[in-house]
């Protein structure tokens, strides 16, 4: 390890800065462009020591828990960063990433996240011999870091981290790690375990009893499995109650998922048929079902099964019809397609290239593309238009706060 001062060039898009050395790239953590700083070197990467020249773009974080400190979480990475370098920041991950496959449309502003946003949060836990720590794993580390606040988090969850220690604590028979996704729904709190050791009958009813005592938990599931429900977890989309499936699929915030709903009902105008992929339990198929028959396919059982449901019990939908499908293995082929008007397509992180190579032959005459991975977004993006689709408009949205990850909505017309 050795000891040099250096000057920040630019902000990588992990959020590190980024300064050029003799051998390469030297990645500094909690840096900022234009800043000097002393750094204690290990290959690749800095740890900053001491700063002579502070950026005039560097604000005061405003939790306890971020920074380069040994006890700081790494939930956040762009807490010391000023509020429009920070949103410049996002919105050049979405054209940079296009820029990258040759595409240069029309990007919007970003759409802003805020503080107290996000409804769905997924702590680390584990129980040692004298705490249970709940919070977030430290930066490059599987240390978890036990927090008292989260700026990012809803206040429906702050509120109640007493609640959910008190939870995590019955849950925590051993000292392995795991995981609780929480999950703020119009009745109460979703709480789903992942990771934890089968737990003996003796040790779930005692987790039960402790549900029954507190007071806001609708639920509470291990591996996919209810172990009790006081209530059901409820969200709404688009006035149409959904059920949310055990560790199910939700967007992060209420503001985005609006956001992005609003985009693409917009974009979809008058059409009279419309195909949902990777649909989910409905997010977009029962928004679109107010002004379209939807036809929506998802390959998670449980989700399909939710917007089945929602969609049976709901008053004034056109019709929706779902279909279980593996989208990656089996895509709605092209001949399939072309009895829609437009197209929604909602993938995870690897995008959904089979299928768009079916939707590029298809001829739909509208597609609205989400996305919560640029850079597959963009191949996305480049087979449909090397196929004669024109991206009308491209919408960045950050609903993860403080982090490095964006995400778009691509509106593209035949």
């Amino acid at each position: 390890m050795s000891t040099e001062t250096v000057t920040i060039q630019r902000l990588g898009a992990q959020g590190h800065g980024i300064v050029h050395g003799t051998d390469g790239p030297i990645y500094v953590p909690f840096a900022l462009p234009g800043e000097t700083v002393a750094i204690a070197r290990n290959g690749n990467h800095g740890t900053v020591m001491s700063t002579t020249t502070t950026s005039p773009d560097r604000i005061a974080p405003l939790c306890r828990h971020f920074g380069p400190d040994s006890d700081a979480c790494g939930g956040c990475s762009l807490q010391h960063l000023a509020d429009a370098p920070y949103h410049a920041f996002k919105r050049q991950l979405v054209v940079d990433a296009l820029k990258s496959r040759g595409l240069e449309p029309e990007i919007g502003d970003l759409l802003q996240a805020k503080p107290h946003q996000r409804r769905r949060v997924t702590f680390s836990v584990r129980r040692t011999e004298k705490e249970l720590l709940l919070g977030f794993n430290r930066g490059e580390s599987h240390t978890i870091i036990s927090i008292a606040e989260c700026p990012i988090a809803s206040d429906g969850i702050v509120s109640r981290l007493q609640t959910i220690r008190r939870l995590a604590a019955a849950l925590s028979v051993t000292a392995q790690p795991w995981r609780l996704t929480v999950t703020e729904t119009l009745t109460g709190l979703d709480l789903a375990a992942e990771g934890l050791k089968a737990l003996s009958d003796a040790e779930r009813r005692a987790v039960v009893d402790c549900v029954l005592q507190l007071k806001g938990i609708a639920r509470v599931s291990i591996a996919g499995d209810i172990l009790v429900e006081p209530q059901k977890p409820l969200l709404d989309f688009g006035g149409v109650p959904v059920v949310l499936p055990p560790g199910g699929f939700t967007q992060a915030t209420r503001e985005a998922e609006e956001a992005m709903a609003a985009l693409v009902l917009a974009h979809l105008g008058k059409a009279k048929r419309v195909a949902d992929l990777f649909a989910g339990a409905g997010t977009f198929a029962l928004r679109i079902a107010r002004q379209a028959k939807v036809h929506a396919v998802e390959s998670d059982p449980k989700a399909i099964e939710a917007l089945d449901q929602a969609a049976r019990r709901a008053q004034g939908l056109k019709p929706v019809t779902v279909e279980r499908r593996d989208l990656f293995r089996r895509p709605l082929t092209a001949q399939e397609l072309k009895v829609y008007d437009a197209v929604v397509f909602d993938p995870p992180r690897a995008g959904a290239e089979e299928q768009v190579k079916e939707l590029a032959r298809s001829g739909v005459k509208k597609i609205a593309a989400v996305s919560c991975n640029p850079l597959t977004l963009a191949r996305d993006l480049a087979l449909l238009t090397a196929a004669g689709y024109r991206i009308a408009h491209v919408a960045p949205i950050d609903q993860f706060l403080w982090s490095t990850h964006v995400e778009a909505v691509a509106l593209l017309e035949k």
